[in-house]
């Protein structure tokens, strides 16, 4: 049976790959997209998942906006890497459904409460802050979720500061609720997602199957290497969100390692840290787990089966 999941999302280019790899899977059951702010303020990143929705046919889905603003700090955008609009590079078309009526964290809640236990994983690819406050309104979906497969933080690595993700650092405190429940979760931090390269050979295979949202994808990728390329000196951009897509559809898709893990709140250089205690063997109790290891074949494989599966709606 296919894996049912809600993406919780901030598009972002790769957050738009991650819907896209999402809704052309046939192992992916997608039930619900949901978006908070992040790479954009919140209005842009809706906007922007309802025209990606239109770009690959995405119908019979609910989406839902939800947080504007992190639960304690003023709001933080990634205009230097995503645009003006949050989606810089293709010509957006306008969407053509309606946001649900609910908030996000109320979509989230009444979707796993309506599902039997472990029905539904989670997969967050922005920041926390919906998950968090779902999880505090609402404790009994921690024993619900089957698992919450997060985009987010680095055990060795930050980009937004020299120790803190992007995601994890714009709300360090829902991050932090997050990491504590005791629920299963696995970090996919830019350890792992630094080496989802889109290549000239990526593109290329991309751009060879010949559709709509291929070029889309085409175009996406091409703004995200030049600003990439600008802002942080990589030769390729990185993919990130699909990555967590990735491994809901196929863990062998990735190495991990269970760990246990926590988020810095205080530290004044390292605030947003997330830190992987890789000193001895997990205890028993450990629920949390961290990627390090990604097939970059089997990865960008399953985005082209994807795009192929799509095919060329509008």
């Amino acid at each position: 049976m296919p894996t049912k999941i809600i993406l919780d999302c901030d598009p972002g280019h790769d957050d738009a790959i991650a819907l896209l790899l999402a809704h052309g899977n046939p192992d992916i059951d997608l039930v619900a997209v949901t978006t908070v702010m992040g790479n954009q303020t919140l209005d842009k990143v809706t906007r922007n998942a309802l025209s990606v929705a239109r770009v690959a046919g995405i119908t019979g889905v609910p989406f839902a906006a939800g947080c504007a603003r992190p639960l304690v700090r003023r709001i933080e955008t990634a205009p230097s890497i995503h645009g003006e609009s949050g989606l810089d590079g293709p010509v957006l078309p306008e969407p053509v459904i309606r946001l649900d009526p609910r908030h996000a964290v109320d979509l989230i809640i009444d979707t796993i409460m309506a599902h039997e236990p472990g029905e539904i994983t989670l997969v967050p690819t922005g920041a926390l802050t919906n998950i968090a406050l779902a999880v505090r309104k609402e404790p009994r979906i921690a024993q619900r979720v089957r698992e919450v497969v997060l985009m987010g933080g680095g055990y060795h690595v930050g980009n937004w500061s020299a120790t803190a993700e992007f995601n994890i650092v714009i709300d360090p405190e829902a991050a932090h609720i997050v990491f504590n429940e005791k629920w299963p979760l696995t970090m996919i931090g830019l350890d792992l997602t630094h080496q989802a390269l889109a290549t000239p050979a990526v593109a290329a295979r991309i751009a060879a199957v010949g559709t709509g949202p291929a070029r889309f994808v085409g175009e996406l990728l091409e703004f995200f290497a030049g600003t990439y390329k600008e802002a942080q000196g990589f030769d390729h951009p990185p993919v990130h969100d699909p990555c967590a897509v990735a491994y809901v559809i196929d863990p062998s898709v990735m190495a991990v390692r269970r760990t246990p893990l926590d988020v810095e709140l205080t530290g004044t250089l390292t605030l947003g840290m997330t830190v992987a205690d890789f000193r001895a063997p997990a205890p028993a109790d450990c629920t949390t787990q961290v990627a390090v290891d990604l097939d970059h074949e089997k990865f960008w494989s399953l985005i082209v089966d994807a795009l192929e599966r799509i095919g060329d709606p509008e």
